[in-house]
């Protein structure tokens, strides 16, 4: 759908400093820009090196350059997270925090009709001074917020919150089924943790959203509409739903090497394992891992970050694993494509941390998932894939959210085993949700939601 007034009608875009932010917003511009819709992309002068490839309409969306102040104890040229270990991300939400001045001149210069923002609290300051709107854009799944970033949380401002109270869902939380434990909850913990200066990351959020015109979610009616409900009713704001905003298909095909590689194997049958940018597992995990991927005797790809200590993948392995995989195992410290791995036919099984842009990719491949999620928001993510929709396994962790060799080894097997119960249930509610979330489908809710952005701003 066109709308007459899309020439006119230039947006802003403004997303937190992570490539799990940034790649859904420019996601979100291109199925934009598809209907006419110029945007102003604003990151940092790094990441537009490495996200050029990713602009599909460079005559509609204009990537403007920020420099990213440097903030004492940040590591020298930091510019994104996937620069840093996750315990400094808190600094270089000080350094977003610092480009306002930059941001409002941009502002100023380009007049936009709409604003969209994630974790800088501070945009719907400026905004209002412009008599612009702005629209709280969230990226992650939307039983994530329902359960710990609402007001009915009330998480206190002068001491953290405890596990206790995290164990307890927030007034109102519309699902039974995300149970956590008490190694999850720790990891959830974060929340009332310092996220720049002199502010939690709770209060960030909680404020980012409460003060925008409308809140915006990547998600879907048919999978979390209970949630989104929910959310609204909390913050008393419209709430516009984008769909899963995937990418379109890349042009680039897969690299020679992968294509060459998972050809010399059966249809369905190789596992591939990745755990997104930021993960960087401990040695002693990195090696249960890919022994547990050894165990499983089938054929497998890992693409994972060196562990803790070491320089590459390559010198973590365990003794003697590359002699006894060689011809059907291969651990990769590089990036990959993965989307088009995930398309390969030979693949079958994707292992993954459930990173909200993973999790969707998941549900529209024709793998069978197999989930370890790490943070905060993965685990709420892997309990609604597991539990609610009910189309993957989760690897059973003790608690100390260690998992074995043993447990990763039988999670895989039992989705890929044809002749289980287990794989027969996981791949039947996979091709529902799957047939479901058709292109038609995902149109539909763009064109829904430019809707929304003319009724927001008339």
């Amino acid at each position: 759908m066109s709308h007459p007034k899309n020439s006119n009608f230039h947006l802003l875009m403004f997303p937190w400093f992570a490539f799990g932010h940034m790649t859904p917003f420019l996601h979100l511009s291109n199925r934009l820009a598809e209907r006419g819709y110029s945007s102003t992309f604003l990151l940092p002068i790094k990441a537009i090196q490495q996200l050029q490839h990713l602009n599909l309409y460079p005559h509609l969306i204009t990537f403007h350059p920020l420099t990213v102040p440097h903030v004492e104890g940040l590591p020298e040229g930091t510019q994104n997270a996937s620069d840093i270990p996750i315990q400094f991300t808190y600094l270089l939400a000080a350094a977003m925090d610092r480009t306002r001045d930059q941001v409002e001149r941009v502002i100023r210069d380009t007049k936009p009709k709409l604003i969209f923002y994630d974790v800088a609290h501070w945009v719907p300051e400026i905004t209002k001074a412009f008599g612009i709107k702005a629209i709280n854009y969230s990226v992650v799944s939307a039983a994530s917020i329902a359960i710990v970033l609402v007001p009915a949380r009330n998480v206190p401002k002068d001491k953290p919150i405890t596990e206790a109270e995290l164990l307890v869902p927030p007034a109102g939380y519309p699902s039974s089924t995300v149970v956590l434990r008490g190694h999850e909850v720790r990891s959830l913990l974060f929340i009332s943790q310092p996220f720049g200066e002199g502010i939690t990351f709770y209060e960030r959020i909680y404020k980012a959203m409460k003060e925008s015109d409308a809140l915006a979610i990547r998600t879907c009616n048919e999978t979390e509409g209970k949630f989104c409900e929910y959310i609204g009713s909390q913050y008393g704001k419209p709430v516009f739903l984008t769909g899963p905003m995937l990418p379109e298909p890349p042009k680039m095909p897969l690299e020679d090497r992968w294509v060459k590689w998972l050809s010399g194997f059966q249809p369905g049958s190789v596992v591939f394992c990745a755990f997104g940018s930021q993960i960087v597992l401990e040695k002693n995990q990195f090696q249960e891992l890919v022994l547990g991927l050894e165990l499983t005797g089938l054929p497998f790809l890992v693409a994972l970050k060196p562990p803790m200590g070491a320089a590459t993948v390559e010198e973590a392995l365990p003794k003697g694993f590359e002699e006894r995989v060689k011809g059907r195992g291969v651990v990769w410290g590089g990036w990959v494509q993965q989307l088009m791995i995930l398309e390969h036919p030979s693949v079958g099984c994707f292992v993954s941390h459930c990173g909200f842009g993973s999790m969707w990719e998941s549900l529209m491949s024709d793998c069978r998932a197999v989930l370890i999620p790490h943070l905060g928001d993965q685990i709420l993510n892997t309990r609604f894939m597991a539990e609610e929709l009910k189309v993957a396994v989760e690897v059973v962790r003790d608690e100390k959210a260690w998992f074995s060799k043993e447990n990763l080894s039988k999670s895989i097997k039992s989705v890929m085993d044809k002749g289980s119960v287990m794989c027969s249930m996981l791949k039947e509610n996979h091709r529902k949700w799957r047939e479901m979330l058709n292109k038609g489908l995902m149109n539909s809710y763009v064109d829904k939601f430019i809707e929304n952005m003319h009724e927001l701003v008339n």
